[in-house]
């Protein structure tokens, strides 16, 4: 009996360490995505996952959780299981933004989940209606200076990164604009073309086609340096507001206690494919630069960007709507 007990728990051992020697994945990887089908972060996420299945052997079943600016998403995947199959593809406004300007939130930014790759950032372009009497910033800014009633402008939501980069602009500038908000970007935009509202911060792909048919006019960037998509423009900060820089940036987490391993094994082949041509020249297309770099980077971004939105939202007073 001593002999056979033995054997079973050398077969035991055998067996565990087999298991867990296993590679990575062995099934089925879920993607959050607190969003609708068809947004910015789904047509990011979609961008690197097909490569990713392919590379691992398993799907990327994505699971799409939209509901309160995407803090829906957030909170399922702060709840997961940390055992690698279950991935967050996050945006900058549910996760930097949201957790200064929401009363309460079930998770914590920091605390709840592991930094496992920045995938792209894009940079708005701040657009007019043609009827505004501008076509720079400095013209810009006279302009709503000299205005009688403060000029309206349009954002994708309230507490979104179009509103807060439209709130700095405000307070760098030292002047007083009306926030109309949309449910969305695209009707945001159609707003400003329509001339109900007059300028806002604007996605390059969706503000991009109205540009040449004069419908629309782009006197910025908002990021700290050019994009190649529109190198002609100059940046925001360059006209008259340095320091100023208003950015989206997708990424992805998994929950806290995710293995080191794993979320190594995963940023390695992310940055991987951040670094092929044809995935780069997808993201272009989308206005966007691929962003490559280790976990620690972008645990970097998060922090600075969320130390930074917290002051804008503080400074401004700025309170959920």
């Amino acid at each position: 009996m001593h002999r056979k007990m033995k054997l079973l728990l050398g077969a035991f051992a055998v067996s565990s360490v087999t298991a867990f020697a296993q590679p990575y994945p062995t099934k089925p990887i879920r993607l959050l995505i607190g969003f609708a089908p068809g947004g910015g972060t789904d047509v990011a996420a979609r961008v690197l996952t097909q490569h990713l299945t392919e590379k691992f052997g398993q799907p990327n079943v994505i699971d799409y959780r939209p509901g309160a600016g995407g803090t829906v998403g957030n909170a399922l995947a702060a709840k997961a299981t940390p055992d690698g199959y279950t991935w967050l593809m996050i945006a900058t406004g549910p996760h930097v933004i949201a957790p200064s300007y929401y009363r309460s939130l079930p998770y914590d930014p920091f605390r709840d989940y592991a930094a496992i790759a920045m995938v792209s950032i894009s940079p708005y372009l701040l657009v007019v209606h043609p009827s505004v009497d501008a076509k720079t910033v400095p013209e810009l800014v006279a302009w709503l200076r000299k205005r009688t009633t403060p000029a309206a402008y349009s954002t994708a939501g309230a507490g979104t990164p179009s509103h807060l980069a439209s709130e700095l602009f405000k307070m760098m500038l030292k002047v007083e604009m009306t926030h109309v908000r949309y449910k969305d970007a695209a009707p945001a935009l159609m707003d400003v073309i329509g001339g109900q509202v007059q300028l806002g911060f604007s996605d390059i792909i969706i503000s991009g086609p109205h540009l040449a048919s004069g419908r629309l006019r782009a006197l910025a960037t908002s990021g700290s340096t050019r994009t190649p998509l529109a190198p002609e423009l100059p940046t925001v900060a360059e006209s008259g507001l340095p320091g100023f820089e208003g950015l989206v940036w997708y990424g992805l987490l998994g929950p806290k206690g995710m293995p080191d391993a794993v979320v190594r094994q995963v940023n390695a082949e992310v940055s991987r494919l951040l670094g092929l041509a044809e995935v780069r020249e997808r993201y272009a297309t989308l206005g966007a630069t691929p962003t490559p770099g280790t976990p620690a980077d972008f645990s970097g971004q998060i922090k600075r960007d969320y130390d930074k939105w917290a002051k804008v939202i503080q400074s401004g007073g700025i309170r959920q709507e």
